[in-house]
């Protein structure tokens, strides 16, 4: 293993095709992770000498165990008992079945072997992996830079880079993970692509977002030109020792990897600081990926809205659907110049349609046989780089299978907002007026998709004049003076006449509250709507209130300041470009 943890390969015999075994009791396709061409020993042969079933203790004592040698991985081959080493006969696997074959010829017939027999369980150290046509990893390829899939795979395909911080792979709350896309020309199949003198930017970065219930999934795309500030990030070096980068200030986001030896460690805590999402887990492959995914699933639906010619990305396609992989399907996810302005922005609207239909893919089809489901783990895994978190084939799994439960309907992709710099036109810069609500809806685990509209839903409330709103504010938490800000800010901005600094409140709150009767629904409405509250925020009385009985606001702990909304947005911001994973009619032009 090098210093970044890839492992080396498996054993070259393992034909990956033979540990793919259909179980008919289950009605799934089970990997065998025995030597390619070794039945499962009988129960009546576990301790016959040489069983693979059957481990001798020292003094001839035959070990209970349930366990077979997986196939070698990663430097830690086993080595073969002398007995074993015996009965194996020369000439590779095709002259053992073979000799098999031969054997089995001339031993007596003691009748048909069973192939439903009942195995025995396997033990806690080494269980036998199960798979089934629905069990899909959430997938995603970041295009221009690369392409990643959760799967299950040898752990010597893996590669790692420790950042620091190592979550456990399954959370029961929401799940942030940062996918890059790197624009380095080393590895296989990456000399051709990107800048000669690159030290491998984040080329383009997303941001993905799980609700706690896996009932819905963002994925936010990070321009790679925006300004940002870097801050300071711990690294590990290849002679195991630490050293911390410095921060900078107002630079290009994507010089968070690479530049000044940064590591995908600092790319996640630059986007923390950037959207106040803590992050779980990083990913990160190279150009190749796309090529070899893309190839895997035997190509990904796009769409072109008009010819398009792009002499930088070589891409040519004629107006319509085309079925892209390799090098076109690379060259699709990289196209810029034959499309809208010819900027990156633009860029991330081809990505976010290849990711869309590669998912659709995935999820559909390309996991009907064990030679699919192989050659994509295959593909991907060995373009992956992760943190050590999920640095192993069964914690891959267990992510993968956590977050599979999304929907594809439910995934949306959205681009973070950003305006033209006014002193570099070559950048641009976070629009924070837009930035800011999006990020809110995401922390909250506010889905972007839009589900179709229920039947029986209640009529919307009527909103109150500012005139007739009648409330005393008191400050059960707020900064110093906020009941008083709040009242200037309510008369002065919303005409809020009315409203009364009420003092501080009897007893602290961790969360702004307001109160009011079923007559005074259509104020608190109005105020709701002011004030940024969410549901949860307002309590309802039983009875009704006097003519001049005001409704009562507590400031509480999460109140910030007037005009600032308390509770997170459910609505996008206007003109956030964003596009649903299931819509099959984006077409780029």
């Amino acid at each position: 293993m090098d210093a970044q943890g890839r492992g080396q390969a498996g054993d070259d015999n393992v034909d990956p095709a033979d540990q793919w075994v259909f179980d008919p009791n289950t009605g799934n396709y089970e990997l065998r992770l025995d030597p390619a061409g070794q039945a499962p020993a009988r129960p009546s042969d576990r301790r016959a000498p040489g069983s693979r079933r059957a481990a001798r203790k020292p003094g001839g004592e035959v070990a209970d165990t349930d366990t077979r040698p997986l196939p070698a991985q990663g430097g830690r081959r086993g080595g073969r008992g002398a007995d074993e080493a015996e009965e194996r006969p020369p000439g590779g696997r095709a002259a053992r079945r073979s000799g098999s074959r031969s054997a089995a010829a001339s031993a007596p017939v003691a009748g048909p072997a069973s192939r439903r027999k009942r195995k025995p369980k396997p033990s806690g150290r080494k269980k036998a992996l199960y798979w089934t046509a629905g069990v899909v990893g959430f997938v995603l390829v970041a295009g221009c830079g690369g392409a990643f899939y959760l799967y299950q795979q040898l752990n010597g395909n893996i590669n790692k880079v420790d950042v620091g911080v190592e979550n456990d792979a399954v959370s029961d709350g929401p799940v942030n993970v940062l996918i890059i896309g790197t624009d380095a020309r080393s590895g296989k199949g990456n000399s051709g692509y990107g800048d000669a003198g690159s030290v491998g930017h984040a080329d383009t970065t997303l941001l993905m977002h799980i609700s706690k219930d896996r009932s819905n999934a963002t994925a936010l795309s990070i321009p790679r030109d925006m300004i940002t500030d870097i801050p300071d990030c711990p690294t590990k070096q290849k002679d195991g020792s630490r050293k911390t980068i410095p921060g900078e200030h107002g630079v290009r986001f994507n010089t968070s990897l690479g530049q000044e030896g940064r590591d995908p460690g600092c790319t996640w805590r630059t986007v923390e600081k950037l959207t106040g999402l803590k992050i779980d887990h990083f990913m990160m492959a190279d150009f190749n990926a796309v090529k070899e995914l893309s190839t895997a699933v035997d190509g990904v639906e796009v769409c072109a809205a008009k010819d398009l010619n792009d002499p930088k990305s070589h891409l040519r396609l004629k107006a319509g659907r085309h079925t892209v992989k390799g090098e076109q399907a690379l060259a699709f996810v990289r196209t810029r110049h034959a499309i809208g302005f010819g900027s990156d922005l633009d860029r991330i609207k081809m990505q976010q349609q290849f990711l869309s239909s590669l998912i659709r893919k995935l999820k559909s089809d390309a996991f009907s046989s064990p030679s699919k489901l192989y050659a994509v783990s295959q593909a991907a895994t060995k373009a992956l780089t992760v943190d050590t978190g999920i640095g192993t084939a069964s914690k891959l799994l267990d992510f993968g299978q956590d977050l599979k439960r999304v929907n594809i309907d439910k995934i949306t992709f959205a681009t973070v907002p950003v305006l033209d710099n006014p002193n570099d036109k070559a950048t641009v810069i976070l629009d924070k007026g837009k930035a800011d609500p999006l990020f809110a809806m995401v922390r909250a685990d506010h889905a972007l998709a839009k589900g179709k509209k229920g039947k029986g839903k209640k009529a919307p409330v009527s909103k109150a004049p500012p005139g007739l709103v009648r409330v005393d504010v008191t400050n059960g938490g707020g900064p110093i003076g906020s009941a008083q800000e709040t009242v200037d800010w309510l008369q002065n901005s919303k005409g809020a006449r009315l409203s009364t600094n009420a003092g501080n409140a009897p007893a602290k709150l961790s969360a702004t509250r307001l109160e009011y009767a079923p007559n005074q629904a259509d104020q608190a409405a109005t105020l709701a709507d002011w004030m940024g509250l969410s549901k949860s925020a307002l309590k309802k009385s039983s009875q009704n209130a006097g003519d001049r009985v005001p409704m009562k606001l507590i400031l509480g702990k999460d109140f910030t300041a007037p005009g600032t909304p308390i509770a997170a947005p459910t609505e996008l911001p206007d003109n956030v470009q964003n596009v649903n994973a299931d819509d099959k009619n984006v077409c780029a032009k």
